[in-house]
């Protein structure tokens, strides 16, 4: 049974995120399922929530790059 855990930036779905994790999880189930034959239920997708502060590119967090 494939486990998929995606880590997010909060504020990248913060305007629908109900709405954009549905998507998101349609489209990783779908590919899956037509690279393995599994089905829905097969395959199961996790969300990490990340608040941008949190989120590093080397030493500058996300939150910091966005401001520039």
């Amino acid at each position: 049974m494939p486990f998929v855990n995606i880590r997010i930036v909060k504020e990248v779905i913060a305007s629908d995120p109900a709405g954009k994790k549905a998507a998101i999880a349609a489209k990783v189930t779908e590919a899956i399922k037509e690279a393995t034959g599994l089905g829905d239920s097969d395959v199961w997708v996790v969300f990490e929530e990340v608040q941008a502060r949190d989120w590093y590119l080397g030493p500058t967090n996300v939150e910091t790059l966005r401001g520039r």
